[in-house]
This record gives structure tokens, C-alpha cells and sequence, in this order.
């Protein structure tokens, strides 16, 4: 977590001794990016848990978004009869959790009995990546921007009105306005100093485009950190928006205005922190990128090549592809360009800063799975020394290049038949996240749906 205020073991002994602490929630992500565990009682978990880890069913890793039991998954079914998974904190994730009172946090690691990784689980997919990059020698620093629409209702009433007739809570677009976002600023400034509290830091909040829309920002941090980061704000925005009487959602497309994107920034480093995308000896110019290094145009060259058979990792469910609309912010084509915004990979910063914005992913994003992607594919462009095309300049939705997937199935087919997914991650992942569509598309398929409902009840 963030340094200086982490949460150190000594100190949680001696806050559950004198009972200022009572609950440790110990947490994993699921495929749907979710934080899933148990709420512990302190003394236990020094006792217990701590030397020992804890247990939780394997069937967490192999539901749908419903929590159905589903078919088709290897490692967890009917047939093997749901056993259960290790969870083993790993304890530089400690972290307090100021919304809930005596309440501390802890990330899990999920392993077998035998003490081998579960190989499908997000935070060891990007593990097996991040590992990756340190046999070369470097590390990935990632930032997540989340963006999400408040409404003023709360998440009972939300459901039980089946999501329609909601209240925003702004009812005019508030991009960068100070004035409508002080409208429901005791909320984001809650949330701003919890995720403070939590060992985040906070950079900024400011309005965005759809009504009620917001997004807070989080400074980058090493890859799986900022991705840890991530799932606990996430998880924590939900639960103060509840009990202040609100709902938010992080889903993708949520009505036919803008979409909620998070933009994932991504830069390598040294081992030693020294900046490696920019060392000033690759081609220099305004147009393509004065002191662009040979590795980042590999690796940015690699993520053009390889970003539509990876997209289930970047946009994982039926709603994602709906954001990918011309003229929205979202991306369309894929394409590179020095701050384009248009591109679907837009290059920013210099020196240190140097790095690329990944702008397909979704707020319904899994951050592990996203970022296991792009290092995945950076590495294959610089193992294959891919050269970089030339940035596009101008109007990228006018591009005639390739294309983001427009569809789920076809980013699943894409997935399946990709063999650098099959190198990268393993057929034992790639398997088990295509199942994961599969799911998604069956269930997806056999609904009924409020479009069909109000186009074909009379007038068909």
C-alpha cells in the first residue's frame, strides 16, 4: 500500500490487543473483478491465519456474475465435487479500512493444497507476467482511471425498480465543473479521504460527461499494487455510496450516453527505477515521439498487434462492447497517436512519464486480467522486435485500419484461436476465461430483453 502509512503486523497485533481493531477481511479478486473472502475475527487471524492462511470453495473462481454453479470449467465442479482453495494473505496488502469500524483489509493469494498457484486466478495471471518482466530485467508501473455515475437511489430501490427511472445526481453534463460536482462533494470527498485512510493515494476527482459522472484518481504505482489498489477502491466506493443512501456503477455502458471508461496508463521501468522507454536513442521528431527507446516502440508496437485477440481481457462482458461507439471517447480503431485522444492507444508524457493510455478498457474491468494483457503483448513485440507503425494523426473514427471487436463472441473467438495468449498465459487460463464467455453469451443469448419487449409486444 501506499508507503509511510501501511499497516504493519506489529501494529495490528497491538491494535486487536487493545480491541481498536476486531474484523480482518481477508479478500481475492474473482474473474468478474470482484472482491470475494471472509470477514475474521482479529484474535483468530493472528492465531490461525496468519501462520496457517484460510480456506475458501473453489467454485468462487468458476460462477457467473449470479453466483450460479456453471458447467464447463476444469478446475471446479459437480464432478470434483467443490473442494476448497488456500487463501494465503500476503501481508504487504494490509490495509485499514476506514468505512467499516475495527476493520482492517488483506489481499489473498490463491493457492492448492499442494501449494501450487491457481494459475486462473487474475492476481497470478499478472504474477506470471510481472515475473516475466523481471527475468528482462524490468518492472511495469500501471494507473487505473475509473470513472462512475452516482445515482441518488438506493441500491435496493435501484433493483427493485429493475434500474430504470434512477436519479443522477447531476442532472447536466459536469466535466471539470466545479460547481456540479459540489453538488454531491460529501460523497467524493468521503470517499477521496477513506481511500486516504486506506493507503491510497489520492491525486484527484473531477466531473465527466454523462449525468452524475465522476471519476477519482489514484497516483500509478508498481503494476500489481496500483491493480490491488484498484479492486479495494472499487469494492469500497460501492459500500460509503450505500450508506450514504446512493448507488454508483462502474458498468461499462450504462445508457446510450457516455460509457464509464478506465483508462489504463502503463510504463516499464529498470529494476533499478531507471526509465527504460525513454533513453533517447530511437527516432526522434514531434510527429512520431522525440526520444521514443527501441523497446518502447517494440513494445507499443506489439500491443497494436496483438490487442484484438487479447480484448477479452480489456473488455470482459456483453455490455463492454456497447461503449465502443464513434465519436464517444471510446476507441474504435485500433491505432496509436501522441495525445489522441481518438487512438486506442494514446502516448503521453516524456523522460520518466513516458508512457501509453490503453483507452479500451471499461469500467467493468478486471485491472489484473488488463494488465496481464498489455505486458503479455509488449513483451511479444519486443521478443518478435515488431517495428511501430506511424501515429495516426487526425480523426482516428475515420480510420479504414483494424478495429476494437465490436462484440463479445468475436473478441471470445478472437481469444481462443490467439496462440500468443496460449504462450503467454497458459491453456489452462486461456481455457477457463473462454468458458467464462461462453457463459456470458448463453445466458445473454436465452434472455428476453426490455428492447424486444417494446419494440415487437404490438407493433410486431
Amino acid at each position: 500500500m501506499a508507503h509511510g502509512s501501511r499497516l504493519t503486523v506489529d501494529q495490528l497485533r497491538i491494535e486487536i490487543a487493545d480491541s481498536t481493531i476486531d474484523t480482518v477481511l481477508l479478500g481475492f479478486t474473482d474473474m468478474q473483478g470482484r472482491l470475494q473472502g471472509k470477514r475474521i475475527a482479529g484474535p483468530f487471524f493472528l492465531a490461525d491465519v496468519l501462520g496457517h492462511a484460510a480456506e475458501g470453495c473453489n467454485y468462487l473462481l468458476a460462477v457467473d456474475v449470479d453466483m450460479n454453479t456453471v458447467g464447463g470449467y476444469a478446475m471446479s465442479s459437480w464432478d470434483t465435487g467443490y473442494g476448497d482453495f488456500v487463501l494465503v494473505p500476503d501481508l504487504s496488502t494490509l490495509h485499514r479500512v476506514p468505512w467499516h469500524e475495527g476493520t482492517v483489509g488483506v489481499l489473498a493469494d490463491l493457492q492448492w493444497h499442494d501449494g501450487k498457484p491457481v494459475v486462473a486466478s487474475p492476481r497470478q495471471v499478472l504474477a506470471a507476467q510481472t515475473e516475466q518482466l523481471a527475468a528482462n530485467g524490468w518492472q511495469a508501473f500501471a494507473g487505473t482511471e475509473l470513472e462512475f455515475i452516482v445515482f441518488r437511489d438506493t441500491y435496493e430501490n435501484a433493483w427493485r425498480s429493475g434500474y430504470r427511472d434512477l436519479t443522477p445526481a447531476n442532472l447536466y453534463n459536469v466535466d471539470y465543473s466545479l460547481l456540479g460536482t459540489a453538488r454531491i462533494e460529501p460523497l467524493l470527498r468521503r470517499i477521496r479521504n477513506a481511500m486516504t485512510g486506506a493507503g491510497l493515494t489520492v491525486e484527484s476527482a473531477k466531473g465527466e460527461c454523462n449525468l452524475g459522472q465522476h471519476e477519482i484518481a489514484f497516483k500509478y504505482d508498481e503494476a500489481r499494487r496500483a491493480c490491488d489498489h484498484h479492486v479495494i477502491y472499487k469494492n469500497g466506493a460501492k459500500e460509503i455510496a450505500a450508506q450514504e443512501g446512493m448507488s454508483l456503477t462502474f458498468m461499462s455502458k450504462f445508457n446510450e450516453r457516455e460509457g464509464n471508461s478506465c483508462h489504463i496508463h502503463l510504463s516499464l521501468r529498470g529494476l533499478d527505477g531507471s526509465p527504460v522507454f525513454a533513453d533517447g536513442s530511437g527516432p526522434s521528431g514531434q510527429e512520431r515521439g522525440e526520444g521514443f527507446s527501441p523497446l518502447f516502440e517494440h513494445f507499443l508496437a506489439g500491443q497494436l498487434a496483438y490487442l484484438r485477440e487479447l480484448s477479452l481481457f480489456l473488455a470482459p462482458n456483453i455490455n463492454s462492447y456497447k461503449r465502443f461507439a464513434d465519436g464517444s471517447f471510446a476507441p474504435t480503431a485500433v491505432a496509436w497517436g501522441p495525445d489522441n485522444r481518438t487512438c486506442a492507444l494514446r502516448v503521453v508524457g516524456h523522460g520518466h512519464s513516458l508512457r501509453f493510455e490503453n483507452r479500451v478498457p471499461g469500467g467493468d474491468v478486471n485491472p489484473y486480467l488488463a494488465c496481464a494483457a498489455m505486458i503479455a503483448a509488449g513483451l511479444a513485440g519486443v521478443e518478435q522486435e515488431l517495428p511501430l507503425p506511424e501515429p495516426f494523426i487526425g480523426n482516428a473514427y475515420a480510420s479504414d485500419g483494424p478495429r476494437v471487436p465490436r462484440t463479445l463472441r468475436e473478441a471470445r473467438e478472437l481469444f481462443a484461436a490467439s496462440a500468443l495468449a496460449r504462450s503467454a498465459f497458459g491453456d489452462d487460463v486461456v481455457d477457463h476465461y473462454v468458458n467464462a464467455a461462453d457463459i456470458e453469451l448463453a445466458a445473454f443469448d436465452a434472455a428476453v430483453t426490455d428492447w424486444e419487449r417494446y419494440r415487437g409486444f404490438e407493433r410486431l
